[in-house]
């Protein structure tokens, strides 16, 4: 494990927190208190996840995250000291995951472990079988796991990698209804814990990139009680 880490927060006690329990797991930490410094760091090293604070001094959170969407696919994950559902929201919109303060840096590392997993599963090689496909057409919708990109309608989507594996997994199984239990373990490879909104913002958020009408959506269904779907 080698993996390098960018980690961003003006809270200097914090980020050398979570800078310690980083290293102590073996990764490769760049730790910054600032976004101007983060964005220098992004343009000359390859990283392979972000831990952004939202509110920094001089460049928030969410504009940083914007800037690594412009041209890296690597998981984001947010702080923030905000708790509104609004919030959580607008950065799950640009980011991967959202963790709120304070937390126990042993959360971070587990987060950062669950996002680097799935992450991982899509830069290495795929071995393809004989009955496994890589591209699923769907009524105007393509998406291909080789190139891991989804064109709508002649145009591309940019789905951020949590975005992409939740809408290849629902692809993968249409015609069936995936539980949020299901989807959040396939996606994220951890336990799904009761009172998780994690998929729901998700699933909103890829919603509106694929400009789907709330209430008759063409693709993704929502069976309330139950999960989601892609019908047939």
């Amino acid at each position: 494990m080698n993996e390098r880490i960018l980690v961003v927060d003006d809270e200097k006690e914090l980020a050398d927190l979570v800078e310690v329990y980083l290293k102590n797991d073996g990764y490769t930490v760049y730790k910054f208190y600032n976004g101007t410094d983060a964005l220098r760091c992004i343009e000359s090293t390859h990283l392979d996840l972000a831990i952004l604070d939202i509110m920094l001094p001089d460049i928030d959170g969410f504009q940083i995250c914007q800037k690594i969407r412009e041209k890296f696919y690597f998981p984001v994950i947010m702080l923030t000291a905000k708790v509104e559902d609004g919030d959580k929201i607008m950065g799950l919109s640009v980011a991967d995951d959202y963790i709120t303060k304070p937390f126990n840096p042993l959360e971070v590392v587990a987060r950062v472990k669950a996002q680097l997993r799935q992450y991982m599963r899509y830069r290495q090689p795929q071995i393809k079988q004989e009955d496994e496909c890589s591209e699923y057409d769907i009524r105007g919708m393509t998406i291909s796991k080789k190139s891991h990109k989804c064109i709508l309608f002649g145009k591309e989507l940019q789905l951020t990698p949590t975005e992409f594996s939740i809408l290849w997994y629902l692809c993968e199984n249409q015609g069936k209804v995936i539980s949020t239990e299901e989807l959040f373990e396939a996606v994220w490879g951890e336990k799904y814990m009761d009172n998780n909104n994690t998929v729901m913002a998700h699933i909103g958020r890829l919603r509106e990139k694929m400009k789907e009408r709330a209430k008759n959506p063409k693709f993704i269904k929502t069976v309330w009680g139950v999960g989601y779907t892609i019908e047939k």
